[in-house]
């Protein structure tokens, strides 16, 4: 294979990887400042006292979310 053509496949696969995105089709899981994964709603409108505590398995943080009648409004974050 020669430059050019090495060119126009990476071009063809970022066009590709860039639809895939966009569409919803692919999704990447990005961590935010405290180390938590972004996982449902936007971490900026989502409460403090709702968001996954750094080290917490997120289904254990539901669970526990769903305990306390205070916070049971937050599981709706994580829908």
């Amino acid at each position: 294979m020669d430059k050019e053509t090495i060119i126009i496949i990476a071009v063809i696969a970022l066009v590709l990887l860039a639809v895939l995105v966009a569409t919803g089709i692919i999704s990447f899981n990005i961590e935010n400042k405290s180390g938590n994964t972004n996982t449902g709603g936007s971490s900026e409108s989502m409460p403090e006292e709702c968001k996954v505590p750094a080290g917490q398995d997120l289904n254990s943080w539901k669970e526990h979310l769903g305990h306390h009648e205070n916070t049971k409004y937050c599981l709706d974050y994580y829908k």
